[in-house]
């Protein structure tokens, strides 16, 4: 199938395969939309099932990170890399630098960062063959996923605000869906606040430690959606929200830092018919990508966090813009971003 015929694929400006065949390397650079600056996105590496689900991912994130940089203000469009392969098994630095040298042959129109899979410490080694990345210990900023989690906290509380008329999180019941670097930091601030956590991951050992240190239920993973929880936070992987786990969700609000977590458009108004108010994915997580913006020699952590906290105040008018044009948040989510970058390219 072509690319410019597949479903996800959406006037995407530049798809780009990478294969170093001394390294392994196998990769997919998609650049979304660059109308409000260079596409700027993480690099996940994941042993995808396919290659076809490989670019389906590149696709949909890339295009998410254009609506997430939107919403957030940023001056950065949208693009994603993913690396077909097992983060336990298959890093090398020389496959870093091999990745590397295909993001810079891009000429600064994509930067990359962190994600799933990979580590600040392995974007070190991409930096040895381009400048062009985010995240790391010289631009001052460091590893941003404690400030995503920051990001879905404070979005947690305007999704209570909104379904649950009220902000305080003593005794809310939160089922968290992954317990890596964001949902583990997630946990914790919700555990400081007082909320009563169920918590799930592959990783027994994440899952042990979350039971030791906050507290948390264990629930075996495909229970997580059956739980009688205020909150559901999915903080794994994406399509998460589909025709199978809809039915069994028992919460009152969708609201996590995983991406893609609805499977398909359509189950947006699946979740609002029954009630379930959601926290459009690239509105909640964008505490990361925001945070690794304000690198810089003289990077303001306070100002970074400050700029993370309005993603509180974003949902909140993206909730009220739902309820006055009768849409779910998801499409009002859509249609602000879209008014952002869509016009800056008309105009340029």
């Amino acid at each position: 199938m072509s690319v410019f015929s597949r479903k996800d694929f959406d006037d995407h400006e530049q798809v780009v395969f990478c294969s170093d065949e001394a390294s392994g390397l196998r990769a997919i650079i998609a650049i979304h939309n660059t109308s409000r600056g260079p596409a700027l996105g993480g690099c996940r590496m994941w042993p995808y099932e396919s290659d076809d689900a490989a670019l389906t991912d590149a696709l949909r994130l890339s295009r998410g990170m254009t609506y997430k940089s939107a919403l957030a203000d940023l001056p950065y469009g949208g693009g994603k890399a993913v690396i077909i392969g097992d983060p336990a098994r298959d890093k090398t630095q020389a496959l870093w630098r091999a990745f590397g040298r295909f993001v810079d042959s891009l000429g600064g129109r994509y930067v990359t960062a962190e994600d799933v899979g990979t580590r600040p410490d392995d974007l070190e080694v991409v930096r040895q063959t381009t400048r062009h990345v985010a995240g790391i210990a010289e631009g001052g900023a460091g590893d941003p996923s404690p400030a995503t989690a920051y990001g879905v906290f404070v979005g947690i509380r305007a999704a209570m605000r909104e379904r649950l008329e009220g902000t305080d999180m003593a005794g809310l019941r939160v089922a968290i869906q992954g317990l890596g670097n964001v949902g583990y930091g997630l946990a914790r601030r919700l555990h400081e606040a007082g909320a009563e956590l169920f918590v799930t991951d592959i990783d027994d050992l994440a899952v042990g430690r979350a039971v030791r240190e906050l507290g948390a239920t264990a629930v075996v993973p495909d229970q997580i959606y059956d739980q009688a929880v205020d909150v559901f936070s999915p903080c794994a992987l994406g399509a998460i929200v589909n025709d199978e786990t809809l039915p069994r969700l028992r919460a009152s609000v969708v609201a996590g830092s995983a991406n893609n977590q609805l499977a398909e458009e359509r189950h947006g108004a699946a979740l609002q018919q029954r009630k379930i108010l959601y926290a459009p994915d690239y509105v909640i997580n964008a505490g990361g990508v925001i945070w690794v913006s304000h690198e810089s020699r003289n990077f303001d952590g306070k100002a970074a966090s400050a700029h993370v906290g309005r993603i509180e105040k974003t949902l909140g008018e993206i909730f009220a813009c739902a309820r006055k044009e009768g849409v779910t948040p998801a499409e009002a989510a859509d249609r602000i971003a879209e008014s952002r970058f869509r016009h800056r390219a008309e105009a340029a």
